[in-house]
């Protein structure tokens, strides 16, 4: 996707445009007179992982191309843009790729007005040096990242008429599930295209079963998409005019914004599995067929804690519906369901009978969600069921025994420190058990599930927190819900290949495959034979070099670097639950040193993208995913840019007007007990009260108040959130449900949507047109004086209607405000002046007071004309005529 900025963006690592851009500082021809002189063109890069779009209309996208060689499973992609900035300005351009999860960045190069950036993989300790004496020279440095399925994005900044190249190239294993290899590519070019053409090369040597192309793209491109195919090769290509690509017939704008895929399978000729050898390496294959399914023994786990609420529960109970459906009479099961406490459907496994699903299914629609999380206690409980059910002799030795957890969030209640959980789990678990895990949305600690389920002969898949979740759920299990084999092994001859791959499987899924691959031994034989349980497969050493050399768009390397993705992958998944430190670093060497041979973007090493003219130096690394994206989420935003009014502290009240580009402040001096009136907006049916706390004891003769509860109460939705600081109530109608601060979350109901962030915050956002944020301030709990309390912020783009009132909610309707006679004050550093406001003067006072939503601890000072008295003269009336009878009540009509 090509994007246009006049600002930086949000994103996780930048260039040093503080030097080269002077987006930071005033010195900005200077800095443009040292580039110019230095590269006789100006321009400096950005390169971040962020998920904020900003748009332009000055830039001209000449071509966006995308190619994909898939060669025996294995696929190179490759994506060009050729961009122009066609403005009469300086300005910033962006160049966006979404990555597969499971893919390797393998190079980026960039070109810009002739001068070329090539990437090197490198270790990063190694890369990292180079990068801090390009950035030491102050020469063009940055730091380049990529997110598992998140935005690979680069941005570049030119003078007008500038050309700027891009071309990123990544790699990855084709898995194979429910049946078809499944070839995604993200293409958003952001704007109409002269050239747009997506090509997808597939050779199978043993042969393509089927092609397909499923319009993922949309009925708008019904017809677009073109396949040729033969017996072992297919070419899909994707070429819409700029015609087809406009969304309307007379629109500017592109309805190409999607995910393009390729569906395939390939011919299998035996149930032993398709050996391949090329370029000194081998292959092994084996997806067998037309076996019976196998037995199983099923505990479901599923968190029922209160973040679980809304939409995440109703999706999982959806889902739940269909997966109870799919069991057998063969089959046993029984669920768990957990928050702070944990309960059984059943303490036994029982059969999969019509009756025993029909019960377990009203169980599923009964939960309500609540409270914390305990999933230590969860996942044992759910171990003990099925050892009750292997020591009574009830399970079948050739059935299959699995533990599925389905969770939205870290533990909060009872054990909580992950590495014991960890512990606790893999002492407890039979080897005959495994445990999959599926983690919702990005607020669980997605590599403790990936840990917890790799030690357990699982695998761990994230789900995302959307519309169709339920699918997500219902297709993960279809994956695992028949299983053919248990206890396979795939053998070589010793003398015949080395360093192979993991080649002994605990479990084998319909639908799927097993890929085994090494290296080849000098031997004196044509012939390469593997045995795989019970089954025999060979394969000829000289024939698929021969094959390959006379395909124009086969990856014809393609066996060395697939064997060296799946031997890095499995280092990777080793490391990360190696036992002792020692073991660590000796994976660690091992991960690095082919990382680098093969040229690998890993958590381990760094993209290094120099200038082939000069010294000039870009850094690309591979972070940890994180819980959380980088940048805002839906909804209006609030960036530091963004004005608010506050109320914080013990209150201090900070308005903002933005007409009369000013802060005025003012405290309110009431009783702990007295509910306070913030916004009374019979319009909009929204009403915001806050009810003051006392601290401790008194201090200097005076008991400081605070906020301890905040309710927002949306009468049109019929949503009350009660905020306060032991915790958050939702109620919708004869609903309540209680969250903890213990965990972040994200919950929609209605028209109102709650976003928890964990220990830190509360965003509440009504109609996507009206949002207010409530922090939370934790205090020393030994302090002598102050007490837990909370903070309210009130931006300033909020559409309440012109009925609106109450203390901070009369200022919507912004009165005019005149500050004049600023004069010394009783101390030097505070001014004294006469403000006029709704026919009053009043003498007030320049001070600062404290906004705390980027610091917490220091909090950032507002600079302020304080009034006196209770905010007197400044407020419509007295504070008192403010006060409420209850959390939900409007103020009296005016």
């Amino acid at each position: 996707m090509v994007q246009e900025s006049h600002r930086p963006i949000t994103c996780i690592v930048k260039i040093l445009y503080d030097q080269l851009c002077g987006f930071r500082f005033l010195k900005q021809s200077m800095l443009i007179t040292q580039v110019q002189s230095r590269f006789k063109r100006f321009f400096c890069v950005c390169v971040c992982v962020c998920v904020q779009a900003v748009r332009g209309t000055d830039i001209t996208v000449k071509s966006y191309k995308v190619e994909s060689k898939i060669t025996s499973r294995f696929a190179h992609t490759t994506v060009r843009s050729s961009v122009v900035n066609s403005g009469l300005s300086a300005q910033s351009i962006g160049f966006n790729v979404q990555i597969p999860k499971r893919a390797f960045i393998t190079n980026f190069t960039m070109n810009v007005n002739g001068i070329t950036f090539v990437g090197s993989v490198r270790e990063k300790t190694v890369a990292r040096n180079l990068y801090a004496q390009a950035r030491a020279r102050g020469k063009a440095a940055g730091i380049v990242r990529y997110i598992p399925m998140e935005t690979f994005k680069t941005e570049v900044h030119v003078p007008p008429g500038s050309k700027v190249e891009f071309e990123l190239h990544y790699q990855e294993l084709m898995q194979r599930k429910l049946g078809v290899y499944t070839h995604t590519l993200h293409i958003q070019p952001g704007r109409l295209v002269p050239v747009l053409q997506v090509d997808v090369y597939v050779f199978e040597p043993k042969g393509i079963k089927f092609v397909e192309t499923p319009n993922t793209l949309g009925d708008h491109f019904s017809g677009v998409t073109k396949i040729t195919h033969t017996k072992d090769k297919a070419h899909v290509v994707f070429k819409p005019t700029v015609q087809q690509q406009r969304k309307c017939p007379n629109c500017t704008e592109s309805a190409v914004d999607g995910v393009f895929t390729v569906r395939y399978d390939v011919e299998r000729e035996s149930n032993a599995g398709e050996l391949q050898v090329s370029d000194g390496h081998f292959v092994q294959f084996f997806a067998p067929s037309d076996l019976t399914p196998l037995s199983k023994n099923i505990v479901f786990v599923i968190d029922v804690s209160g973040s679980m609420w809304g939409l995440k529960m109703k999706q999982t109970v959806e889902a739940m519906m269909t997966i109870l459906d799919d069991l057998t009479m063969d089959d046993y099961f029984s669920i768990i369901d957990f928050n702070h406490n944990v309960r059984c459907w059943s303490e036994d496994l029982v059969a999969g009978t019509s009756i025993q699903v029909a019960e377990a299914k009203k169980y599923i629609q009964n939960i309500k969600p609540n409270g914390g999380t305990n999933i230590n206690e969860a996942i044992l409980k759910a171990v003990q069921i099925l050892m009750k059910a292997h020591n009574q002799g009830m399970l079948d030795p050739r059935s299959v025994s699995m533990i599925i957890l389905v969770s939205d969030g870290d533990p909060t209640v009872g054990e909580i420190k992950l590495s014991v959980i960890q512990k606790n789990v893999k002492k407890v678990m039979r080897e005959e058990f495994s445990l999959f895990s599926l983690g919702i949305g990005f607020d669980v600690d997605f590599d403790f599930l990936e840990r917890i389920a790799m030690e357990n002969r699982g695998v761990a898949q994230r789900i995302y927190a959307n519309h169709d979740a339920s699918e997500q759920l219902k297709q993960f299990y279809s994956q695992v819900s028949s299983p053919l084999l248990r206890k396979i092994t795939i053998q070589f001859p010793e003398d015949a290949v080395s360093d192979i791959t993991q080649n002994r499987f605990d479990k084998f899924f319909k639908g799927s495959e097993i890929v085994v691959a090494g290296k080849m031994k000098d031997m004196g034989t044509n012939m390469l034979q593997s045995f795989t349980t019970a089954s025999a497969a060979e394969a000829d050493l000289q024939e698929l070099d021969t094959l390959l050399s006379q395909q124009q768009h086969s990856f014809t390397g393609f066996a060395r670097q697939m064997w060296a993705y799946i031997t890095v992958n499995q280092l990777l998944a080793e490391r990360s639950v190696a036992p002792s430190a020692a073991k660590k670093r000796k994976i660690t060497q091992r991960i690095l040193s082919l990382a680098v041979e093969h040229q690998f973007v890993t958590p381990l090493t760094a993209l290094l993208v120099e200038s082939t003219d000069g010294p000039e130096r870009l850094l690309a690394d591979s972070p940890k995913d994180p819980k959380q994206g980088c940048c805002p989420g839906t909804g209006p935003s609030q960036a530091r840019g963004t004005r608010f009014t506050v109320v914080d502290n013990d209150p201090h009240f900070i308005v903002h007007l933005p007409k009369n580009n000013m802060d005025v402040c003012f405290n309110i001096d009431s009783k702990p007990g007295h509910i306070l009136n913030l916004v009374s907006d019979p319009g909009t049916g929204v009403v915001i009260n806050a009810q003051l706390v006392g601290g401790k004891k008194m201090k200097k003769d005076k008991l400081n108040t605070y906020f301890g509860t905040i309710s927002i109460y949306s009468e049109a939705a019929g949503v009350k959130v009660v905020v306060g600081t032991s915790g958050i109530k939702l109620m919708e109608g004869k609903n309540n449900h209680s969250f903890s601060w213990a965990a972040t979350t994200n919950i929609k109901l209605n028209r109102v949507k709650v976003e928890i962030e964990k220990e830190h915050k509360v965003t509440v956002t009504i109609d996507a047109r009206i949002s207010m944020t409530v922090l939370l301030h934790r205090v020393w709990k030994k302090h002598p004086f102050n007490v837990d309390y909370l903070g309210f912020y009130s931006p300033d783009y909020n559409q309440f209607s012109t009925q609106v009132h109450g203390l901070i909610g009369q200022f919507v309707n912004e009165p005019e405000v005149k500050v004049f006679d600023v004069r010394d004050g009783t101390e030097p550093e505070k001014k004294q002046a006469t403000m006029e406001v709704k026919g009053n003067k009043l003498t007030v006072t320049r001070g600062w007071q404290k906004d705390y939503r980027f610091d917490k601890k220091h909090g950032s000072d507002v600079y302020c004309w304080f009034v006196h008295n209770s905010g007197k003269g400044f407020i419509d009336g007295h504070y008192s005529s403010y006060i409420v009878p209850n959390l939900d009540s409007f103020l009296p009509p005016v």
